[in-house]
């Protein structure tokens, strides 16, 4: 609808300005031609005066196309608690939720899809949340060599390569390094070897990173396993997909053990209602703890940006005890990933020391996302004669306005835990980093 047609629909609304369905077509209009700051106060004006689904799933897809995630998130849930079920509010749903990196409950809502309507199809759910074909995993199955092919890495890098983090470092030493290093020591006093941490903290922070160079550090073999890697259509398989994961892992000890997007697999089972889903996660604390089998120098580590979603007993004594906050880089750290990123690009003399202090709260994901945007300007120069320019700092500086930290969003929601749900005090790292506890 063109801008005049815009103009038309206001203009009727002054002289009707109590007319809900011609305020939801002004509305629902404003939205398909993006103009989204209108569209959210011509909902919210609606919800003053009625208790629409229509004009709160409305709102919800303003904040969905905003990014704001979070809220698109809690109006999705309130329409689904009070009973409303329809496919296209379980579809925005479920996308906000892989927005969210929340893959588990993600899953739950798809199949819930697919049990209202077998003939569902979306392209990016289907990309993402659909399981592997069966056929494929029986191959890997039935070839262990081709299990360890898949999984089995060996680390190029260790501690030296990752700049700054030194909290996160020293934490991963005692509980992980030092018992390889001196396992007789540690036995001394009933200890063994191994063990499991968690990392959490905002998307794009180095959380696998770190893993990988853990294993670096210790010359172990390093497993890297997701959300894809285990889950199977067929009742069972999941679980032996899992054990099978742990049992190549024991095999090649010592060895690193990488979970990543852990909460995932180990969701809260309160939330569950999936008996598939709950016999999953027993079996993942079952391997953790060894039961029928030695975890003696396997070292577990798991990655997470929604800690607050991991079921309790993931956390107990023996599994994920040592739980660790990884915060976005320093500044000298995002110093040292800026040179790093700039490394055999054309490039002037930029002031990564300037950079390093305009980009507080940058993950190194949004670090990655400047230099791209920086880059995509240069060469939209550089066709006029062929020749490359190089960057400078003005160049970074733009981009800077054009990408703002990622890591907000997730601090907006991690902050609410920790102040209202942290009589533990598992999240004072988060307190402390945005500098409302010392």
């Amino acid at each position: 609808m063109n801008k005049s047609a815009i103009d038309n629909l206001k203009e009727a609304l002054k002289y009707s300005p109590d007319n809900v369905p011609l305020r939801f077509l002004l509305a629902e209009t404003l939205l398909a031609n993006y103009i989204l700051d209108e569209a959210e106060n011509e909902f919210s004006t609606l919800l003053k005066t009625t208790n629409n689904d229509n004009a709160k799933f409305g709102l919800a897809k303003v904040h969905f196309e905003k990014a704001n995630y979070s809220i698109c998130s809690v109006i999705l849930e309130d329409l689904i608690s009070h009973g409303t079920n329809e496919v296209k509010i379980l579809v925005l749903y479920a996308k906000t939720l892989l927005k969210e990196n929340t893959i588990g409950k993600a899953i739950d809502v798809y199949q819930k899809i697919l049990n209202m309507d077998p003939d569902f199809s979306d392209k990016e759910l289907d990309e993402k949340l659909r399981i592997k074909d069966f056929d494929e995993m029986l191959e890997i199955e039935d070839d262990e060599n081709e299990l360890s092919d898949r999984f089995l890495q060996k680390s190029d890098i260790n501690f030296n390569d990752v700049g700054g983090m030194e909290t996160v470092k020293k934490e991963i030493e005692l509980k992980i390094i030092k018992p390889l290093q001196f396992p007789e020591l540690y036995k001394s006093y009933g200890k063994k070897t191994g063990g499991g941490i968690l990392l959490y903290g905002p998307p794009g922070c180095g959380k696998t990173f770190i893993a990988k160079a853990t294993a670096g550090e210790v010359k172990a073999k390093f497993i890297s396993v997701s959300l894809n890697d285990i889950l199977d259509m067929w009742i069972g398989n999941s679980e032996k997909n899992l054990h099978e994961i742990f049992e190549l892992a024991r095999a090649n000890a010592p060895c690193v053990l990488f979970f990543d997007e852990i909460d995932a697999l180990g969701a809260s089972r309160s939330d569950m209602k999936q008996s598939g889903a709950r016999h999953l996660i027993n079996q993942f604390l079952q391997e953790l703890d060894g039961i029928n089998d030695t975890n003696d120098g396997i070292l577990i580590i798991g990655a997470t940006n929604t800690p607050w979603n991991l079921d309790g007993a993931f956390r107990r004594p023996g599994r994920f005890d040592r739980i660790i906050f990884v915060p976005p880089p320093d500044a000298a750290t995002r110093q040292s990933i800026l040179k790093l990123k700039l490394e055999n690009k054309p490039a002037g003399a930029i002031d990564v020391e300037t950079i390093a202090k305009k980009t507080d709260n940058y993950s190194g994901a949004d670090i990655d996302a400047i230099i791209d945007i920086a880059i995509e300007k240069k060469l939209e120069d550089s066709f006029k004669d062929g020749y490359p320019k190089p960057l400078e700092t003005n160049d970074l500086t733009a981009a800077l306005k054009k990408h703002k930290p990622s890591t907000q969003e997730w601090f907006a929601t991690a902050k609410n835990f920790a102040m209202f749900a942290n009589d533990s005090g598992l999240y004072d790292d988060i307190l402390t980093y945005l500098k409302i506890k010392k």
